[in-house]
């Protein structure tokens, strides 16, 4: 071969040799320039993954009932610490984080590859461990509940891996926020260097949820549902509160045997017995096939029909359709229904909402139990009538008398005030909706005051305050276990609403097994009494007391006529109507009283002053002495005029003196 033949093959060889370099390097830089600008990336930084607050979960008052908290967890690579000679110092570090001995001893293990401290920190300037070589800290969020036991069933709960149930699961949607992340410069042998901001994906804040839920009420439901069980040897129940013109659920307190995880007022539906007949006289008045004075015989307390007796407590020859209601008649019930079909009897509990989801947003709710006609048996219609055969839950039920409170119409009840995003902005407000009109105004006017009959007179006397109307209906039904109903259980229960003429509030009080009495009107009524007198009490119970003041049974008196209403002019008939003869009647009142001062020129005196004797004087009067010494009362148990601090003592205006009132 010549030699140009040599040359001209070798720089044929270069040419292709310098292609191939170029290809090369165009297919790393152009095809593979992501896959390295990561890979260079993922050597020169760790990277670390910036979790996102949930958002905040609030009661209707702004109360925090959940919330999210950055904490820091460690973990160690105890090897790389030693060779920086950090064992002591990330002993003096961990220390100072209130690790015990065993964690610390772990951690600073030098024959172990990785250590785990389980228990997360917070961050700030006492986390200098985080500092140290061979340290790596990872970001972590942590959910903390508070508030009333009811108010974190409704929330509910969610951990590192996600909602588990309650409001957060059913909003996880709007609560879970968006991650972040960040990079930390490491140098060629992986040490890390100073923090730094390159490649930080900023986290977005979880949007903000309002309850409805109002954590007075709540307190005030739970607390009394606690005393019902107590004093009746109850093994369960549940109070749910509501404002019957809008559909906001103040209050949803529970007990049962067994620790209670979900919100049962919306998952375990109940028969609910006499409290379904107010609903039968509605839809009887509605198609004019009978008269709230029209009379019906009731055979003296005993009546057969179709192969089955029917009894009543209170016995009658004959009664009115409102004595009826009024005395709990189901004889009378049954004997008015007839006039109703079968598919009238089954549209009017349709049309209550029984049977149906309410939809609030909770992950779990019973739509309750209502068979179709064609499923019912020869003895059906009667027992639906009087409230068996049928299941609801204790929302439903609330939200179905709601419908006598505000002129006819059955509201979607609501769990959610308000949900705000990350900037404050409001991208959702409950707005009052109506699912359909139940019965005209008139007619809701009409059976609510046969309702006022059942407190004034009726099965529920136990209910009725002093001072103010109050309407409802009591219900006693026997318990079903595994399919069978089951002597000598039984549910008490009474629905209320308050005050009667204007109606604010409508609260529910079930009671299941009570062991001492088991009549509604006797065991659940009185608890509905003691809820009510506390949101009275209460300084933001979402009443309404200029309105409340000015009820039918309220007097004005000369001081008030000339200015606004108050809380207090609320009060005065209540404390005014207390006396110790009927002490265990008034279910005590475990909520501090505040009265009006007396109008005076004299500066108020700040220093310690004498508890003045109060003995022997009734029990107004030494709330009002003890109200004009500058103190606030509590009404407890104990004797009449006995009080903590003792007479004499010396104590500070404004504080609490408890006064006995039996």
């Amino acid at each position: 071969m010549s030699r140009p033949d040599r040359l001209r093959l070798l720089n044929i060889g270069m040419g292709l040799f310098v292609v191939a370099i170029i290809a090369k390097a165009a297919h790393v830089q152009l095809w593979q320039g992501n896959r390295w600008s990561v890979a260079a990336h993922r050597q020169q930084f760790e990277g670390t993954d910036l979790p996102a607050p949930r958002g905040r979960i609030l009661d209707a008052t702004g109360d925090v009932v959940a919330e999210s908290r950055e904490l820091v967890r460690l973990n160690i690579a105890p090897k790389e610490v030693a060779k920086k000679n950090g064992i002591p110092r990330l002993r003096r570090a961990l220390a100072t984080l209130g690790f015990d001995s065993d964690d610390i001893a772990r951690a600073s293990d030098v024959k172990r590859a990785w250590v785990q401290l389980r228990t997360p920190v917070r961050p700030g300037p006492d986390t200098a461990a985080t500092n140290i070589s061979g340290v790596h800290a990872v970001r972590v969020m942590e959910r903390v509940y508070s508030g009333a036991e009811g108010l974190r069933r409704v929330a509910g709960y969610a951990n590192a891996n996600g909602a588990v149930d309650g409001v957060e699961r059913s909003l996880d949607t709007l609560l879970a926020g968006k991650k972040g992340s960040a990079a930390v410069p490491r140098d060629a042998r992986g040490n890390r260097l100073a923090p730094a901001d390159a490649g930080k994906t900023p986290v977005t804040r979880g949007q903000t949820v309002v309850l409805t839920l109002n954590h007075s009420v709540q307190d005030i439901a739970e607390r009394a549902l606690a005393d019902a069980m107590r004093n009746t040897g109850a093994n369960g129940g549940d109070i749910v509160v509501m404002d019957p013109h809008d559909g906001a659920v103040l209050a949803l307190a529970a007990r049962r045997p067994a620790a209670v995880t979900a919100v049962t007022a919306l998952t375990e539906p109940y028969e609910p017995g006499s409290t379904l007949k107010p609903f039968v006289a509605a839809k009887l008045l509605a198609l004019k096939r009978a008269r709230a004075d029209e009379v019906m015989g009731t055979f003296n307390g005993t009546y057969k029909v179709d192969g089955r007796t029917i009894t009543d407590v209170h016995k009658a020859t004959q009664l009115s359709l409102r004595d009826v209601i009024k005395f709990s008649s189901n004889i009378g019930i049954v004997r008015f229904g007839e006039r109703l079909t079968s598919k009238e009897e089954y549209d009017l509990m349709k049309d209550a909402g029984f049977g149906a989801a309410t939809g609030v947003p909770y992950p779990v709710e019973s739509r309750g139990r209502l068979r179709t006609p064609d499923r019912w048996s020869k003895q059906s219609r009667a027992s639906m009538l009087m409230g068996y055969e049928l299941a609801v839950t204790p929302l439903q039920l609330v939200t179905a008398y709601a419908a006598f409170a505000n002129g006819g119409e059955l509201l979607k009840p609501a769990l959610v005030r308000e949900v705000r995003d990350a900037d404050g902005r409001t991208t959702f407000r409950h707005q009052r909706t109506v699912v359909r009109r139940m019965m005209t105004k008139a007619l809701a006017d009409s059976v609510r005051d046969m309702l006022v009959d059942v407190v004034d007179g009726g099965t529920a006397e136990g209910a009725g305050l002093k001072g103010f109307e109050v309407a409802g209906k009591s219900g006693t039904a026997r318990r079903v276990e595994h399919g069978k109903y089951v002597s000598g259980a039984y549910t008490a229960s009474f629905v209320g609403l308050f005050p009667a003429d204007k109606p604010q509030l409508v609260i529910l009080v079930k009671l299941d097994n009570p062991r001492d009495g088991y009549f509604g009107g006797k065991v659940a009524a009185p608890v509905f009494r003691q809820v009510a007198l506390g949101a009275i009490a209460a300084n933001n119970a979402s009443l309404d007391f200029a309105q409340l003041a000015g009820s039918q049974r309220i007097a004005a008196t000369p001081e008030s006529a000339s200015r606004p209403l108050t809380r207090s002019d609320a009060l005065r008939p209540i404390v005014a109507a207390i006396d110790p003869a009927t002490r265990a009647d008034s279910s005590a009142l475990p909520f501090v009283v505040r009265l009006d001062a007396p109008r005076s020129t004299v500066a108020p005196l700040t220093s310690p002053r004498a508890v003045p004797d109060v003995h022997g004087l009734p029990l107004r009067r030494a709330v009002l002495a003890l109200h004009e010494a500058g103190f606030r009362v509590s009404l407890g148990d104990g004797p009449a005029g006995a009080t903590v601090p003792v007479a004499g003592a010396m104590a500070r205006p404004g504080s609490i003196v408890r006064l006995g009132a039996w």
